[in-house]
């Protein structure tokens, strides 16, 4: 003797119903994290590839290159090997990051005056728009001194506070050694404030 098949309540249908949107609902809610964390990751991986390789960003700590740029400050780089005199580059020195402003390339003539002023090529550097005292500092070279091929003198802003070209110790740098130049100081915001492209 066959048996009647079992008939399913209809408040059971319902309770099913409303239990498979909540899985199904889980599941799209599960799938979306999985994706934007996936979107998160690659973001945040372009970002730190970008900046390690073409867009380094610097907190300033030493004082060589005030008035203009203030330890604390927030800097963003481009990593080039086209430098031009005025240029802020940075490079490696003693395993350290250091920013300094480009005053001549290979082949140039360089003289300091007692009073600080820079001449390159017998041309005199106006140079009051970045340093607020001149000053021959403490030096060891002798004038004019002529910058090897394929290097650069450098000089600190702050030329009474900075170790830099003027110094046989430091001496120039080689266009191997540097690392590139600034462009732009984003922190403090009190202003975007450019330093070339």
């Amino acid at each position: 003797m066959a048996g009647k098949p079992k008939e399913i309540p209809d408040f059971g249908l319902s309770e099913i119903e409303v239990e498979m949107t909540r899985v199904r609902s889980k599941g799209r809610y599960r799938q979306a994290l999985k994706g934007t964390l996936g979107t998160v990751v690659v973001v945040a991986a372009l970002a730190v590839l970008t900046a390690t390789l073409f867009l380094p960003v610097l907190r300033i700590t030493g004082t060589s290159m005030q008035p203009g740029i203030q330890p604390g400050d927030i800097i963003v780089g481009y990593r080039t090997h086209d430098f031009k005199i005025g240029d802020i580059c940075s490079f490696y020195f003693n395993n350290k990051l250091i920013l300094k402003r480009v005053i001549a390339t290979g082949g140039d003539r360089v003289e300091i005056d007692e009073t600080g002023h820079v001449s390159v090529n017998g041309v005199t550097l106006e140079e009051s728009a970045y340093i607020s005292e001149y000053a021959l500092g403490e030096c060891d070279l002798e004038f004019p001194f002529e910058v090897p091929l394929n290097q650069y003198f450098v000089l600190g802003d702050n030329r009474n506070n900075s170790v830099d070209s003027r110094y046989t110790n430091f001496g120039c740098i080689s266009g191997e050694e540097m690392v590139g130049k600034i462009l732009f100081r984003v922190w403090p915001l009190n202003g975007l404030t450019w330093y070339g492209f």
